[in-house]
């Protein structure tokens, strides 16, 4: 994916771009999401698994793309907001109830990590935290 001159994108190895895209500063686009022609991803933002952001659409500032979530066509994540759901609701960060109603079935932790959740929701976090350390370890770079 092109990148302008001093960004630091870091995309995911699956992650694909369809015609072309304009990228401001760092910003993060991870495993198998998709970026449709004309999109615009600001510095900040993030945009998750298996996500994908359609034709003109914008991304703004620390905005986030949440994993299997469909940005529509021509629609804008607002500064600071979160797009979650197929098609995306686009909510801002004070409406957590209203955004885990719609991330909560995505299954991050599955999607993400392959890890699945206890009966009370959460997560084992010395496994998954365990699942970073290795995948660090596999890509850190061989010492001469």
């Amino acid at each position: 994916m092109p990148a302008l001159a001093g960004s630091d994108p870091i995309f995911g190895p699956s992650c694909r771009e369809v015609g072309n895209a304009v990228l401001i500063g760092p910003q993060s686009a991870l495993f198998g999401c998709t970026i449709e022609d004309e999109v615009f991803l600001a510095t900040g933002t993030r945009v998750f698994h298996l996500a994908v952001v359609r034709k003109q659409a914008e991304v703004r500032v620390n905005a986030v793309v949440h994993l299997k979530s469909v940005v529509p066509q021509g629609a804008t994540v607002p500064i600071g907001w979160i797009a979650v759901g197929d098609p995306a609701r686009i909510l801002a960060p004070d409406q957590h109830d209203a955004i885990w109603a719609i991330q909560k079935p995505l299954d991050f932790p599955a999607t993400a990590y392959g890890l699945n959740r206890r009966p009370d929701g959460s997560v084992d976090m010395h496994e998954l935290t365990s699942k970073l350390s290795e995948s660090a370890r596999r890509h850190r770079p061989e010492e001469p």
